[in-house]
């Protein structure tokens, strides 16, 4: 239970910070959302391994460090939270009066890309035996979205994060009708970094 429940506070506060900067546009929107993942993850890595992303669990499985059931849960709790954070946020800044469309093929490959690289960072800090035991996996995956963000926010939103975008949804900063495009893209990232993962470091 412990493990979940880190999953859930972590989720939380990333999607939290997400949905207070984006909504009130703050220019330092992708450094306050590394920060706040990268800080989560020190505080929560030695529960749950803190994914706080369901394409980041979805790559852990794939490369054998979590189990089925766990993959399931987590993913259930990561979405939980987010959507809870967003309406917690929207009480506070209220609502966005929903965004709209983003051009579906430059949503896609910008948020699959994203993603790729953010499960290959944490596949190689967090799950290697090379480094094992390191002090500097949170910062090293805070700084991979935060430049992320940077990169494509203006092209996709920069969720890379099925569970950000579902929160980005309920709080009207995302077109709800292309979640399921957010949802496809960041998995399929996530999977191909694990597949990409298992072929070089087979052996580890």
């Amino acid at each position: 239970m412990k493990k979940y429940i880190a999953e859930i506070i972590g989720t939380f506060f990333l999607v939290y910070t997400v949905c207070l900067t984006v909504s009130s546009k703050q220019e330092l929107a992708p450094i306050a959302i590394g920060l706040s993942l990268a800080v989560m993850i020190f505080a929560g890595g030695h529960l749950s391994g803190a994914h706080y992303n369901p394409a980041v669990t979805v790559a852990v499985w794939l490369r054998g460090k979590i189990g089925f059931t766990d993959a399931i849960v987590y993913i259930f709790c990561q979405t939980v939270a987010g959507v809870v954070a967003a309406l917690v946020a929207a009480t506070l800044v209220g609502k966005g009066g929903g965004a709209a469309p983003i051009d579906p093929q430059k949503l896609i490959v910008a948020e699959a890309i994203g993603t790729f690289a953010l499960a290959w960072v944490v596949l190689n800090v967090a799950t290697t035996k090379a480094n094992a035991n390191n002090s500097f996996y949170g910062a090293a995956i805070g700084l991979t979205v935060t430049a992320g963000a940077v990169a494509v926010g203006g092209v996709s939103g920069a969720a890379f994060n099925p569970a950000v975008a579902t929160g980005a949804v309920a709080m009207g900063l995302l077109s709800g009708g292309q979640l399921w495009l957010y949802w496809v893209a960041n998995l399929l990232g996530g999977a191909v970094a694990a597949l990409v993962f298992k072929g070089i470091k087979a052996d580890d």
